[in-house]
């Protein structure tokens, strides 16, 4: 045998006796064969995958066809696919088994498929609940209990992480090497089929939210209603942003405040805040769109909104809202963005609508504030007291206001529209001239106390005609404007010669003083002035020189008198009779009497100091004030009437007024009224006097205000020796009272009053009275 010989049948020997080499070989053949048969089952599915999804078309097809053909191929549970959107940083899936046409989000670094996002590389886990990573929020929210996940990242050629697909759960096992390898052969199957539909899925809603947007924009910018085109704006913004609530807050120049008359949601009426508080003032102040995620941890946010409303603010889109010529009008603000926070795409939307808005706010913001004037100028017409008319360029009536109607006694629907020639015919021809004239010559036509008829019924009127012109002085028309002279009126003309014109006017306008005019007890202040030489003085002038004088004197004291709102009641020769209290009562009617008088002592005197400086006498006079009931009326005949006060508190004010001479005096007033005064006053107790006529003594009051230091020196220290020497003369100690008088007289030496009563003294010491004496004083003369 040769040594080749030898060798076979070694080998042969060397197998018979080695069977354990043989079976391994047998088995490392089959592994090779085995992993040609998962190369080959692996291949066939990733042809089949492109073959499938080379016949969809959209990206829910594709991600449906992914998550199903995965599932079968990997032998799991369920399986995702998770997309990145870099508008928000977040994971979306739209399509997992078992959950159909939900979209889940996550941000891009949460659980361990945000891991496997940052990192870029697969990750498997065997116990997903021992893995720290894990998120188990969306196993709560499905009821999917996850067990074992194999993350595998879509990466595109050019190393750029898009998304993760993911899988769940393998069924009789765990997750193995061979199973990452083929999900990343499917992941990168997919990653052209998903971009493609991707930029195909944005190119489609673009174009279908420009269309919408575009129809959105022509249909708002159409409505000129401000109110209803705010509810619109905010019901589009809400919608397009799928936010839950959106509110337009417009500027107040005025008040310096943003405000919003819609707010979508809970009605609140109109919300105010200062145009720097808040999100929406920092983004008016600084005019740069704000995008907040997440609302409460961003201090600008003011809570007290959420509060009011029972809302929960989440995330904020406020976009500024700018005119065409660059001004901040408003702030445009979204909530609470539907599965997320704002985008980016969100704020680029919401500026461009909020830029289209801002024309259609001016045009209704413009429209509103014309509607306001019109309103306005109609609210003005029907308030007014008089009627006004307006005719257009072609002599048609076209506005008559209830004023207008009432006066003429004519239904507003037979003034308006008629024909200025055609209404006033006949008797009211003579308006027609008028109307003519002014339109000729451009100039306001006034008729007084005139008479227009209508249906045979005048009504007494005072007619003014007036030309309507526009701002460049073009002829619009006419305006006729008629005041009505009624019964009234006339009475509160004639009143208005007594009062001021505005006490006139509460008088006829409260009701409840209708009946002053019929007759009633009152309390008042009556003043009684009176000119101090007259006759003298008149005898003088002459005639014509007392009339002018009179007229002067009396304009000045009237004028006095109704500054502190009194009434005049009448001019006796020089004299002057007014009343404090009628017809309108004050609670400080006496004090009113008392500075009206002091007033009218120190205008006398002003005028008297001209008088001399014109080489004219001077002026002197005296006042009585008197508070007490009063008579007050219309008193007269049936021919004639006037409206006046009698009574015996009207007769003791003029006996003060008189007795102003015996005292030297020039304000004297009652202790009636001396005891309701209110204020302080530089006043002295000059004596108890029985004035003619009456058995009572009164007790009587010079009120010394209206001097200065020059008039009357060392005022208070005269008063305190007098009052002190009124105290002894009224014991009856008329030695002792002597003394004090004469000091006051040694303060000042013009007080004519001490004098008085030095001199009276004196002869009660040489005719001493009775003794009942009471120190009161008889007077036998008016």
């Amino acid at each position: 045998m040769t040594a080749d010989g030898e060798t076979s049948g070694r080998d042969r020997d060397t197998r018979r006796r080695n069977p354990r080499r043989r079976s391994t070989a047998k088995a490392q053949i089959r592994r090779r064969r085995g992993g040609q048969r998962e190369q080959l089952e692996d291949v066939n599915i990733l042809l089949d995958i492109a073959r499938r999804l080379s016949g969809t078309e959209t990206l829910d097809e594709i991600l449906e066809e992914l998550v199903e053909m995965t599932s079968r191929a990997l032998g799991c549970e369920r399986s995702s696919f998770f997309l990145h959107y870099a508008g928000t940083g977040e994971l979306y899936s739209r399509v997992a088994q078992g959950i159909r046409r939900r979209e889940i989000r996550l941000l891009s670094n949460d659980g361990i498929i945000g891991a496997a996002f940052q990192t870029g590389g697969s990750i498997i886990v065997d116990d997903a609940y021992a893995d720290p990573r894990f998120n188990p929020t969306i196993d709560q929210e499905t009821g999917f209990l996850t067990k074992t996940i194999l993350c595998v990242p879509l990466c595109t050629s050019k190393g750029d992480v898009i998304g993760v697909a993911q899988a769940l759960n393998k069924v009789g096992g765990l997750f193995t090497e061979h199973d990452r390898t083929l999900l990343e052969g499917i992941a990168a199957q997919s990653i052209p089929a998903l971009q493609s539909s991707q930029a195909v899925e944005r190119m489609q809603k673009a174009r279908v939210q420009e269309l919408a947007f575009l129809d959105i924009v022509a249909d708002i910018t159409s409505q000129i209603d401000l109110d209803q085109l705010l509810q619109r704006v905010m019901t589009e913004a809400t919608r397009m942003l799928g936010a839950e609530r959106s509110t337009l807050f417009l500027h107040d120049d005025k008040t310096g405040e943003l405000f919003s008359r819609v707010a979508m949601g809970p009605k609140i009426g109109e919300i105010r805040f200062p145009d720097h508080a808040g999100i929406a003032g920092t983004v008016f102040t600084t005019g740069k769109t704000v995008n907040i995620p997440h609302a409460y941890a961003d201090l600008r946010f003011n809570t007290n909104f959420d509060k009011q409303t029972g809302f929960f603010t989440r995330s904020i889109l406020c976009t500024p809202l700018i005119n065409k010529h660059g001004d901040v009008i408003g702030v445009t603000q979204a909530l609470n963005k539907s599965g997320g926070p704002f985008s980016a795409e969100d704020e680029a939307r919401l500026k461009a609508f909020t830029a289209q808005v801002a024309i259609a706010l001016e045009n209704a913001k413009l429209f509103d504030d014309v509607q306001k004037i019109k309103n306005y100028n109609e609210s003005m017409l029907e308030s007014m007291s008089n009627g006004v008319l307006t005719l257009d360029e072609r002599d048609t009536i076209v506005t008559c206001n209830s004023a207008g109607a009432r006066i003429m006694r004519l239904a507003p629907s037979a003034i308006l529209g008629q024909s200025a020639a055609k209404f006033f015919g006949g008797k009211n021809e003579w308006i027609i001239e008028r109307i003519k004239k002014v339109q000729a010559e451009k100039v306001a036509n006034v008729a007084i106390d005139v008479e227009i008829a209508f249906d045979d019924r005048p009504v007494s009127v005072n007619l003014t005609v007036l030309p309507l012109e526009s701002g460049d002085r073009k002829q619009l028309g006419t305006l006729l404007m008629i005041e009505d002279i009624s019964t009234e009126k006339r009475v509160k003309a004639t009143m208005a010669r007594y009062m001021d014109p505005a006490i006139a006017a509460r008088m006829l306008d409260n009701n409840s003083d209708a009946g002053l005019l019929g007759g009633a007890s009152t309390r008042a202040t009556v003043l009684f002035s009176d000119i101090r030489g007259f006759t003298t003085l008149s005898e003088e002038m002459g005639a014509q020189g007392t009339v002018a004088f009179l007229n002067e004197y009396f304009s000045l004291m009237v004028e006095c008198i109704a500054r502190e709102e009194g009434m005049l009641d009448k001019f006796i020769g020089d004299a002057v009779m007014a009343a404090f209290g009628l017809p309108i009562a004050h609670d400080d009617d006496e004090d009113r009497a008392v500075r009206a008088a002091i007033a009218m002592i120190r205008e006398c005197r002003r005028w008297s100091r001209d008088r001399s400086q014109r080489g004219q006498k001077p002026v002197e006079m005296g006042i009585g004030l008197n508070t007490d009931l009063v008579v007050s009326g219309n008193i007269g005949s049936a021919k004639r009437m006037d409206y006046t006060l009698i009574g015996d508190g009207v007769n003791l004010a003029s006996r003060l007024e008189s007795a102003c001479k015996v005292y030297s005096a020039q304000i004297l007033v009652s202790e009636n009224t001396f005891g309701r005064l209110r204020g302080t006053y530089r006043i002295r107790n000059i004596d108890q006097v029985v004035v003619k006529g009456k058995t009572e003594p009164v007790g009587v009051y010079e009120v010394l205000d209206h001097h200065t230091e020059e008039s009357f020196p060392n005022l208070m220290d005269v008063v305190s020796y007098f009052n002190e020497g009124m105290r002894n003369y009224r014991a009856g100690k008329f030695t002792n009272a002597i003394a004090q008088f004469d000091k006051a007289l040694a303060c000042h030496p013009k007080d004519k009053l001490s004098t008085t009563y030095i001199e009276r003294c004196h002869l009660l010491v040489s005719h001493p009275p009775d003794a009942d004496w009471n120190g009161v004083w008889v007077m036998t003369q008016k």
